[in-house]
């Protein structure tokens, strides 16, 4: 049945271009910003080549320094590898990336296929797009840690703005896990990560990022098991034991005890640069992204000047990737930072942000009108349904709600909710047709004539897939679009589950 609603554009992901400029409340001087970005990235490698070592022990560890290193050079480590190919996709696409665009790269770029990792390359190669692609047939690994350790870009291209480097997370996060404590935990540490280039205490921060996630979730439950720990006079091995007690649900090498550890060896740092990255690596268990995700923390914080020359030179500034391939990435530390600040006013600009940067000096006179904790947007992200594609173009936005798994079954007439979002000023006309579906299945739903959509407006059909015959294997089809400036083929797989032997 068609279903005509005429309200405002509701917009999923990343937030439209605004029509008026506005003057920014805060000003951040571009050179101390540039040095704080710089200091995130080194953060980043230093931390990770120091925990690499010990990746996957589940015991408490007694690391002080580095071991197994090779001189003048950082360990390889796919936290890194992925913000990079980021960087490469908002550059190729102006500053606006959305989680399609984001697996469009992954599929091309990313040479692995570890974990969740895999399972969102596969789906993807499926048919299935994001959010479906990290979430189907994912239980295992969607509560995983291969997002959060990847948050920092967002961040630093949305400084002092956590909903818009969260909104930014969620559609990186989504592609590989789904809605999920994986996803959720990068949700949490792009809003922290964003909010430390303006606000500098701990506490502040960490409110401030749980803000952005649901507080029943494990992810939250097992930060404030290290906040309470703290709190209590607890030493940070039995802060440990606390946080392994409140991730038990989803257990060893997931996101919430991963950030959880995190969490721990900025509470107990002291902060001290060495001793808080060391105690995130000594409490076990995915110990090259612990401290890798607290040495850029720090590094936002206090710059260049916070982390110890004992720390950063013996690594050097080069990076070294693992993880992805088919394009030349920033060849050291210092090109990825000029690269990232570059991409970072296009950003600010494009989403008319409340936070600039400048040459002159910083002015964060009005920094407390920017009401960095924000639950609202955290709400309004997490609502955010795994089950709903969105294929965005300048002249039309195209949901497809498969409300479920996305598997078909005989005899079981299968429905699809299939959304035009009209974002122009002027009425446009768009054609549907749904292409693929073996002749013994019948569609019902879809318009046959062209449907008129208004000025920002939107119009849904229910769209009724009967299948007459059903086979175990996916069944690619492709809903064609026309009347926007480009014809349009989004992909929609179904997968097929015989009721019977």
């Amino acid at each position: 049945m068609k279903k005509m609603i005429i309200t405002g554009l509701l917009v999923l992901g990343i937030s439209p271009v605004n029509s008026v400029a506005q003057k920014p409340k805060v000003l951040l001087n571009e050179a101390d910003f540039l040095d704080r970005v710089t200091a995130c990235w080194l953060g980043k490698n230093i931390g990770g080549t120091l925990g690499m070592p010990f990746e996957g022990k589940q015991e408490p560890q007694e690391v002080s320094f580095y071991v197994n290193l090779k001189p003048g050079e950082p360990a390889p480590n796919d936290d890194l590898d992925l913000q990079l190919l980021w960087l490469k996709a908002m550059e190729e696409h102006g500053g606006r990336v959305d989680a399609r665009i984001l697996g469009e790269y992954w599929t091309k770029y990313v040479i692995v296929d570890w974990n969740e990792y895999g399972v969102g390359i596969r789906n993807m190669k499926l048919g299935l797009l994001p959010p479906l692609s990290g979430h189907y047939d994912n239980a295992k690994w969607r509560t995983s840690n291969g997002a959060w350790i990847r948050s920092e870009i967002w961040a630093c291209l949305a400084p002092g703005c956590p909903g818009l480097a969260a909104r930014l997370a969620r559609e990186d996060a989504c592609v590989d896990h789904g809605a999920a404590e994986g996803t959720l935990a990068e949700i949490f540490t792009a809003a922290v990560e964003s909010a430390a280039f303006i606000e500098r205490d701990r506490d502040k921060l960490l409110a401030i990022g749980l803000a952005m996630i649901p507080q029943s979730s494990g992810l939250a439950r097992a930060i404030r098991a290290a906040i309470d720990a703290k709190k209590a006079g607890r030493d940070w091995k039995a802060a440990r034991r606390e946080v392994i007690k409140a991730s038990e649900e989803t257990g060893w090498f997931q996101a919430p005890r991963g950030v959880g550890f995190t969490i721990i060896g900025w509470l107990y740092g002291d902060g001290d640069f060495g001793k808080s990255i060391s105690i995130a690596t000594n409490c076990g268990d995915d110990t090259d992204c612990q401290p890798a995700t607290l040495g850029a923390i720090l590094g936002i914080l206090n710059g260049t000047k916070g982390i110890p020359e004992k720390w950063s030179r013996p690594i050097g500034r080069g990076i070294k990737t693992v993880a992805i391939g088919g394009f030349t990435p920033p060849a050291d530390i210092d090109e990825l930072a000029r690269r990232t600040v570059a991409m970072t006013k296009k950003v600010l600009s494009i989403e008319n942000a409340p936070v600039g940067l400048t040459d002159g000096p910083a002015d964060l006179k009005e920094a407390a009108s920017l009401e960095l904790g924000d639950p609202e947007t955290g709400r309004q992200i997490n609502s955010l349904s795994p089950y709903v594609i969105v294929w965005n173009e300048p002249d039309v936005t195209v949901e497809v709600d498969y409300a479920g798994e996305p598997e078909i079954q005989l005899g079981k007439p299968r429905l699809l909710r299939v959304t035009l979002r009209n974002p122009g000023e002027l009425t446009t006309a768009f054609s549907l047709r749904l292409e693929g579906c073996p002749e013994s299945w019948k569609i019902s739903g879809l318009p046959e004539d062209p449907v008129e959509v208004a000025r920002r407006s939107q119009e849904a059909f229910d769209v009724a897939l009967d299948a007459g015959s059903v086979e175990n294997k996916p069944y690619r089809l492709s809903l064609e679009i026309g009347g926007a400036a480009e014809p349009m083929a989004i992909p929609i797989t179904l997968i097929g589950r015989r009721s019977g032997p």
